[in-house]
């Protein structure tokens, strides 16, 4: 009989008959305690169930359960558990789309006349309670594409075929679990019995395939961890973010508001949440400067001949919006602020000796996204990035890069994000430019990273397609990441718009440009701050500091006085001079999350002074006016400065 060598990676190399399993061959490998931790493996680069038969020379690499990877194994069967205990219910009524694992959980998407509810979710729990004791193991099979659409066909799913009739490959695989089929590459746990613990957590609508022209499914979300406690903890975090949703808590406390006689996806700031933003923006403003920033403004629309230049009707058209014709010429909104960034620097002649220029703009950008996409502040068509465009030399590149990381952790660490994962994304398959071009700009992302010391991790063919990227992705109170900044290397636009310099050497030469956000864009920074703060925010950046609040009407002139004094000194403070019990309006100002409330009696009054009491219930010894906008002013100036 044939010998093969299979070893586990970095581990002693054994001797096994052709046609042995993983699972077998890991007896011989690991250790007994390490095996019943050991969901599937990576074979020879491939992940693989543990029932492949290995008939060459082969390297193991074992996926432990409580992995990363293996979580993603076991919440992708799950949903595949799911979708049998809906079958073995509902029967010919119901049809299956795609379940695969998602970040913390899965999903699967039906389709059933009658839309599922959270109503139904208990009776479809029992029956996969009762899929998981029966042991029922994961069949891999494959097939010809023929075969498979024939398959499925018979079986009337035909969600299955549309996507087999798509595929190219001429052989697929199926997963087989007691009488339920599934078109999926895998791997799968080895059987039911290895999902403990799993909750269905809610129910949503899904055009298939993400077009709106198509058919509306339901898809059930759910998840499963190895733990019941590690469930328990994922949903608590989950009440914790319905509380902190940013949609709900801009409504309770007056921020934005959106409306469908306006347009879906487009943002109406209130007045707190317009001075929130202005307070942002300011902030923004002034960080840019004093770091070598000039600022622009650009307008909204512009010739369509400029995104055909520019290539964003080739590489971005389907996300902008229809052309309008205008003296009989076609103008589009723009999606982006680069080619007016350019418009500027084209305007006049420019040396070597002014690199790097450095220009800003709070720029509002118009991309289409799809309905069923929109999200509160974090997706919308119409929003404001803190963008950037800086124009260097080579030699100014490295650098250049270093001081842009430098201003973006600054200035997000002002807002309170200190956790972070960074990522180099590199050449994507499909490129514009030079091999040297895009190793030079790679290379200068990478020595700026270094430089600084940050720990990243290369993100394979995610770059841009004109050139390599640095993300940045925050960490909120709640452990969530959320995509903010970015940094991009370009020689593309430069090439496309002629851009030149006269260097040194009397030539023309070609300035590299890098684009760069640190925020992403105000709307969806603005959400995230709602969320991490829970809508409490900072003083410095408290849309309402302050709020003063009399005992009686007694005190209501003098209420007045203090209010118009302290506003005059740049406090943002508001009154409450109802003829309500204090208690009711101190509850009040509590949910509406102002920072201090300044209360006023009969004493207060006598005294000339306010009792300052604390969104937590502490209160602060009395003080005259004068002190409270001291108090204010140094509590801010020590996380700005």
């Amino acid at each position: 009989m044939t010998q093969i060598a299979v070893s586990v990676q970095d581990g002693e190399q054994k001797q096994f008959a052709s046609g042995i399993t993983i699972a077998e061959a890991l007896k011989d490998l690991v250790s007994n305690k390490q095996r019943k931790q050991i969901v599937a493996s990576v074979c020879n680069g491939l992940p693989s169930d543990l029932g492949t038969t290995l008939t060459t020379d082969s390297v193991l690499e074992p996926i432990l359960l409580a992995s990363e990877q293996g979580l993603d194994i076991l919440r992708h069967s799950t949903a595949h558990i799911m979708a049998l205990a809906v079958k073995n219910i509902y029967g010919n009524d119901v049809k299956v789309a795609i379940g695969p694992a998602i970040s913390d959980g899965f999903y699967y998407d039906f389709d059933k006349e009658k839309a599922f509810s959270p109503e139904d979710f208990e009776a479809i729990e029992n029956k996969m309670a009762e899929i998981v004791a029966g042991r029922l193991p994961f069949e891999r099979q494959e097939v010809t594409k023929a075969e498979a659409i024939k398959l499925f066909d018979e079986l009337g799913e035909s969600y299955k075929v549309e996507l087999l009739n798509d595929m190219e490959a001429d052989t697929v695989s199926i997963y087989k679990q007691d009488g339920f089929i599934d078109l999926c590459r895998g791997p799968h746990i080895p059987d039911s019995s290895w999902l403990k613990v799993f909750k269905l957590l809610r129910v949503a609508g899904s055009y298939w395939r993400g077009d709106e022209k198509k058919q509306m499914l339901t898809r059930i979300y759910g998840t499963a961890f190895t733990d019941k406690k590690d469930l328990k903890r994922y949903l608590n975090q989950l009440e914790e973010a319905k509380k902190r949703d940013h949609r709900k808590l801009g409504k309770e406390l007056g921020l934005f508001t959106i409306q469908d006689q306006i347009g879906p996806g487009l943002i109406l700031w209130q007045p707190k949440g317009a001075l929130l933003r202005k307070l942002i923006e300011d902030y923004w403003k002034e960080e840019h400067y004093k770091s070598g920033y000039e600022l622009l403004y650009t307008p909204h629309i512009a010739r369509q001949d400029l995104w055909k230049t520019s290539g964003h009707l080739d590489f971005y058209g389907e996300n902008m919006y229809s052309a309008m014709e205008i003296d009989e010429v076609m103008y589009q909104l723009k999606p982006m602020n680069c080619p007016f960034h350019i418009g500027v620097y084209n305007a006049t002649k420019h040396s070597y000796r002014e690199f790097p220029i450095r220009w800003c703009e709070l720029g509002t950008v118009y991309r289409y996204e799809r309905t069923g996409a929109l999200h509160g502040l974090m997706r919308v068509r119409g929003f404001t990035q803190d963008d950037a465009h800086i124009f260097c030399r080579p030699d100014q590149l490295e650098d250049e890069i270093f001081n842009i990381i430098d201003l973006n952790l600054h200035i997000l660490k002002t807002f309170g994000f200190d956790e972070y994962d960074v990522y180099l994304s590199t050449r994507p398959e499909k490129y514009v430019g030079s091999d040297e071009h895009w190793e030079l700009s790679t290379d200068a992302l990478k020595q700026a990273l270094e430089k600084k010391g940050l720990n990243y991790s290369i993100d394979p063919g995610e770059g841009v397609f004109y050139g390599p990227k640095i993300d940045i992705k925050i960490k909120d109170q709640l452990g969530r990441s959320w995509q903010c900044s970015t940094i991009q290397v370009d020689f593309n636009l430069p090439e496309r718009f002629q851009m030149t310099y006269t260097g040194e050497d009397g030539a023309e030469h070609q300035p590299i440009m890098i684009h760069r956000a640190l925020m992403g864009s105000l709307e969806r920074f603005i959400g995230i701050l709602i969320e991490h703060y829970a809508g409490a925010f900072p003083l410095w950046m408290a849309p309402e500091q302050a709020r003063i609040m009399n005992i009686t009407d007694d005190q209501g002139e003098y209420c007045e006085r203090v209010f118009n004094q302290l506003r005059k000194a740049g406090i943002r403070i508001s009154k409450d001079l109802r003829n309500e019990k204090l208690n009711y309006k101190i509850r009040e100002a509590q949910l509406k999350k102002i920072s201090y409330m300044l209360i006023v009696g009969e004493r207060e009054k006598e005294e000339g002074t306010v009792t300052v009491r604390m969104r937590n219930g502490k209160n602060l010894p009395p003080m005259r006016p004068e002190q409270f906008v001291e108090f204010i002013e140094k509590e801010c100036e020590e996380v700005t400065s």
